[in-house]
C-alpha cells in the first residue's frame, strides 16, 4: 500500500514539474531569468530522486513564486 502511494506522489510531482517547465518556457522574460528558473527546476527534479516530499514542497514554493511574479535575477 505504501509503495502505491509513493508511486502516486511521483506521478503527481512529475506532472507538476512538466507543467512548471512549460510555464517557464512560455514566460516573456530575459533569457538569463529563464535559465535561472530552469536551473531551479532541475534542482527540484534532482531532489525528487532522493527526497520526494521535500521536492514537492520546493515545487510548491517555486510555482507560488512564479504565479506571483517573483523571479530570480538573470546572469
Amino acid at each position: 500500500m505504501e509503495r502505491d502511494s509513493q508511486l502516486d506522489m511521483y506521478e503527481v510531482v512529475a506532472a507538476r514539474l512538466k507543467d512548471a517547465h512549460a510555464a517557464v518556457r512560455a514566460l516573456q522574460v530575459p533569457e538569463g531569468v529563464r535559465k535561472a528558473l530552469s536551473r531551479k527546476l532541475l534542482v527540484i527534479t534532482a531532489a525528487a530522486k532522493h527526497d520526494l516530499p521535500d521536492a514537492a514542497r520546493r515545487l510548491d514554493r517555486f510555482v507560488r513564486d512564479l504565479d506571483e511574479g517573483r523571479f530570480p535575477e538573470g546572469d
